[in-house]
């Protein structure tokens, strides 16, 4: 894999396929898709950022690039390696030769920024827009209230803040008054129009409301005045919005013993919405949801008041009989495609025993490219250390950029079907729009209102020539040609575009199985199929995700694998494909497949992550992984099975959402006794403090904060580590564990089983 991993070193960029197929029929053999995931704004501390605006063919409007073909002498012109246009340098560049060349045709520099001098660009100040659910009991509100008011305290002092609380009703606080709490008050059971929000909250009383045009912001006549009532720089408002946040109740209103709490979340992100749109359109806004509960009320509800109606599980999305879930859906979508087009985001703190809605909101958080955080409670150290996390500044802070546009070029023998990720259709169709779409198609630009370093994009594209094999032997250019181009806001308040432009050889005909084979990437193949397998789950009805993941492997496994028809045991896969079957097998069970005993907002939350991260992290997700540490050894990775456990061992599983640290029955023991307190047992300490320290440096780095599961041996919470566990030996197995091991009950089939059935099937 090391050769991939460079590759993203050098682009963000990593591809299943780095020798592509090249004809449509070769490519529809290939199983999985010609794609690539990529990461728009991974960090590379080498790279200049061109302080110039970027030169662009005037056909396709891509950008010069290292590929393009350069010509030196008197005309000075450059081929565009896209669409073959010539095009003449302009007038600044024409000191260039072979010699005297710009950065953007470096070869090294296949990924480069370039940043919009200070005088053009607009700078505009980050928004956090506070939206806070009161139908908590005290204890939560404690919670909730004591981690945001430390994190106001480290907020740079030129962002802007808003606040609005919500019960039954939704309450928009004026922070720019200061003398006595003012707020306007919006019933929670009604839709609110943005009209009513500016003729309600006064932003015509000093002077009266223009006859035409758009309102909107301070350029189009809203006055600075109106604005800052209810956005205020955070230097000039934290003690007003400290007030109001120590005096925070529980919502007023009496709820019956056998009734849920009026929460009107959808009118409140509504709201919230409208106030942004009114105030700072365009500019990057996030609006910052903490819910404690599910909506019971007007527009987005998602179950009723009465306790005796439980809130709607997977049975009964897959029934149809969740009464309120499309409805909500619906109301979700459209205040998607509102916040979209006003180029603000959706971020959502979920803390909860109860299901909050995650479900419902998805789609507004994935097209606005929303984080979220999905807790038991505001006291646990999963929300806290998460929120701190998106303030923090330093190495490791999230790097939030804001009101990003990704477009795609590439050769004229490739399509787009779409991609899968934290993005919106901008629907700007043309001849690089494939005809089938896959997840949001149809276009070549996207939406990005939010992003950070790890946000990561998979596009799945289609080969559409139909040549036949020997034309394509004899065709001379065997190259095909992207370019990625990410047009966002930089946390200095800069424009920049980044440009990666890639080139990919391909290969058609009798014998460029070997080759396709040893361009592979097993581990970005088994991401992209992780998407896609989430994404048919969520929209197609009937589709079964067990037989699509083995149909598809089977098919793999006969086209790339080495055997004789009909002899399983002639089975053989090049180690370039080895561990694919293994990636398929985990997947099958994992959290993104296997819905049962999860409810439709943990499902909701593990594919949201699953969407938006890269492909190490999102491997994780698929197949965790696992360290041992013991006495005989220091620590180092095992096989994901239940052979791992031993009663002298330590065990350090990362599921990604969750770090398990494992001890064996004898070191439980052991610990209980209290020997790592003693002298004389350094060495027992040390051991006992390696897994802790490893699972702090990986919790360290991650977002949102992983849960930290600490068990023993037969004990009720190694339940987290058995289940990611391959089952080898369980309770009804024919050799009992090894002295010290363990047994799964389960009626899963083993790996070892699962490699069995599909070396026969595939040989066939």
């Amino acid at each position: 894999m090391t050769e991939f991993v460079e590759l993203e070193a050098q682009d963000a960029v990593r591809m299943p396929w780095n020798v592509l197929p090249g004809t449509k029929s070769d490519a529809a053999k290939c199983v999985v898709p010609v794609s690539a995931i990529y990461t728009p704004l991974k960090p590379f501390p080498d790279h200049p950022v061109l302080p110039y605006a970027p030169l662009r063919c005037r056909n396709c409007r891509s950008v010069l690039n290292p590929f393009s073909t350069v010509d030196y002498s008197t005309t000075k012109m450059w081929i565009c390696s896209f669409c073959l246009q010539r095009n003449h340098f302009p007038a600044n560049y024409q000191s260039i030769s072979e010699t005297n060349v710009p950065a953007e045709l470096f070869p090294q520099y296949t990924t480069i920024e370039y940043e919009s001098p200070p005088e053009k660009a607009a700078m505009t100040n980050p928004v956090f827009l506070l939206v806070i659910d009161t139908c908590l009991i005290e204890e939560e509100i404690g919670f909730l209230k004591s981690s945001l008011l430390q994190v106001i305290g480290t907020l740079p002092e030129n962002c802007l803040i808003g606040l609005i609380t919500f019960g039954s009703y939704v309450q928009v606080h004026e922070l720019g008054f200061s003398l006595i709490p003012k707020v306007y008050v919006f019933k929670g059971s009604k839709e609110v129009t943005k009209d009513q929000i500016m003729e309600q909250m006064g932003f015509f009383l000093k002077k009266p409301k223009p006859t035409t045009g758009v309102i909107a912001g301070a350029r189009d006549g809203l006055s600075q005045e109106s604005i800052s009532r209810f956005l205020l720089p955070a230097a000039e408002c934290e003690f007003t919005l400290n007030s109001i946040l120590e005096e925070l109740q529980r919502d007023p209103w009496p709820v019956p013993s056998d009734q849920r709490a009026a929460r009107c979340t959808g009118t409140a992100l509504s709201v919230a919405a409208h106030l942004l749109g009114v105030c700072v359109p365009g500019s990057g806004a996030r609006i910052m949801a903490f819910l404690g509960g599910p909506s019971t009320e007007g527009p987005g509800a998602i179950v009723s008041k009465l306790l005796s109606e439980p809130i709607r599980s997977h049975k009964d999305l897959d029934k149809d009989s969740a009464p309120f879930y499309h409805k909500a859906v619906k109301f979700y979508e459209t205040l998607s495609k509102q916040l979209v087009h006003q180029g603000h985001v959706l971020d959502v703190f979920a803390c909860a025993l109860d299901q909050v809605g995650l479900a419902e909101l998805k789609v507004t958080i994935e097209k606005t490219g929303g984080l979220v955080v999905l807790a038991e409670s505001f006291g646990h150290k999963v929300f806290k250390d998460s929120l701190r996390k998106v303030f923090q500044p330093g190495e490791n802070d999230l790097g939030l950029s804001s009101n990003g546009i990704f477009e795609i070029n590439c050769s004229k023998d490739i399509k787009v079907h779409g991609v899968i990720g934290p993005c919106a259709s901008l629907e700007k169709k043309g001849p690089l729009c494939s005809e089938t779409t896959i997840g949001q198609g149809n276009t070549t630009a996207w939406k990005m209102c939010g992003l950070d370093k790890t946000t990561s994009l998979c596009l799945l594209f289609e080969i559409s020539k139909k040549e036949n094999p020997d034309a394509i032997a004899q065709s001379a250019n065997t190259q095909f040609f992207f370019q990625f181009l990410t047009y966002y806001q930089h946390r200095n308040g800069l424009m920049r575009l980044r440009v990666t432009s890639l080139s990919r050889r391909w290969v058609s005909g009798p014998g460029s199985i070997q080759e396709l084979i040893a361009g592979f990437d097993q581990e970005t193949a088994a991401v992209v199929m992780a998407r896609q397998v989430s994404f048919k789950m969520e929209t197609e009805a009937e589709f079964d995700p067990i037989r699509w993941l083995d149909k598809s492997l089977i098919h793999m496994c006969s086209r790339f694998g080495d055997y004789q028809k009909d002899s399983p045991s002639s089975f053989s896969l090049s180690p370039r494909f080895s561990i694919f079957p293994q990636f398929l097998f985990h997947l099958r069970r994992s959290q993104f497949v296997q819905v049962f005993g999860n409810s439709p907002d943990e499902t909701a939350f593990f594919r949201m992550i699953l969407n938006r991260e890269n492909v190490s992290n999102s491997v994780v997700m698929i197949q965790p992984s696992l360290i041992s540490y013991s006495f005989h050894s220091g620590p180092e990775p095992v096989l994901l099975d239940v052979g791992a456990i031993a009663a002298d061992r330590i065990l350090l599983l990362d599921s990604y959402f969750t770090i398990v640290v494992f001890h064996g029955s004898t070191i439980a023991e052991w610990r209980k006794a209290g020997y790592h307190e003693q002298p004389e047992h350094q060495g027992f300490a040390h051991l006992l403090k390696a897994p802790r320290d490893d699972a702090e440096s990986i919790i360290r780095e991650r977002f949102p904060v992983p849960r930290l599961v600490i068990c023993d041996q037969h004990k009720s919470q190694a339940r987290f580590l058995l289940a990611k566990l391959n089952p080898s030996a369980t309770y009804n197995s024919e050799n009992p564990p090894v002295p010290g091991g363990d047994i799964i009950f389960t009626d899963d089939v083993s790996f070892e089983v699962f490699l069995d059935h599909l070396q026969r099937l595939a040989v066939q």
